[in-house]
């Protein structure tokens, strides 16, 4: 599994020419990346004798982030998985009318399956920036910097995840789904990226006073 080798050997299957791991894991890796961050702010604002009326808050986004956190990861799997089914489609034989009317059908199956993991990606990295919008105010401000960290790797997610969605999406000729995700990817596009940018400024802002 992907998600089971070190850091170095996954930096080297992702460098490799090869056609998983690529974009859409990188993307969930790094929301997965943003999540933990999330957890290891609050981990270390948890009994802060400043923030212990907000413990029960505190250990609520834990939990959310803890399951965020699989979640992605369960992702860069997923990505893995969809991927190579739509590879060998695209090598399918395509000579006789037959063979592109079976070819055309399988790939449109597969690019509708390879859509699901980058799509899934854009809305949990959405909710990772979310977690860290509320953490921002009740946690320890020595390592404020982390809220901004985590905020950055679910920035990238979101914005790495929508291109595999648009790549996609190109290639699919049932316009209603199309339409649907895009609309709905578009969304969750701009109003995380304004989000996880008023989120870093915040950062910016407890960290320059």
């Amino acid at each position: 599994m992907l998600t089971e080798l070190s850091c170095r050997d996954f930096a080297d299957e992702l460098a490799a020419k090869k056609p998983v791991p690529g974009g859409g894991g990188a993307a969930a890796l790094a929301g997965a990346l943003g999540a933990a961050l999330n957890s290891m702010v609050v981990n270390y604002s948890v009994g802060k004798k400043k923030l212990l009326q907000f413990e029960e808050q505190h250990m609520d986004i834990l939990r959310r982030a803890d399951i965020l956190r699989n979640e992605l990861l369960d992702l860069v799997e997923k990505d893995a998985k969809s991927f190579e089914p739509l590879s060998r489609a695209y090598i399918m034989p395509k000579e006789t009318e037959q063979e592109q009317k079976i070819k055309e059908e399988t790939l449109q199956k597969c690019l509708k399956e390879a859509c699901e993991a980058p799509l899934e990606t854009l809305k949990l990295s959405y909710e990772g920036i979310l977690l860290h919008e509320e953490l921002i105010e009740i946690c320890t401000k020595t390592i404020v910097s982390d809220v901004g960290v985590g905020i950055q790797c679910l920035k990238a997610a979101i914005n790495s995840a929508y291109l595999n969605v648009l790549i996609n999406l190109n290639s699919i000729t049932d316009e209603e789904y199309v339409k649907n995700n895009l609309e709905s990817s578009k969304k969750l596009l701009k109003d995380g990226n304004e989000k996880a940018d008023e989120v870093y400024e915040r950062v910016i802002e407890i960290l320059s006073n």
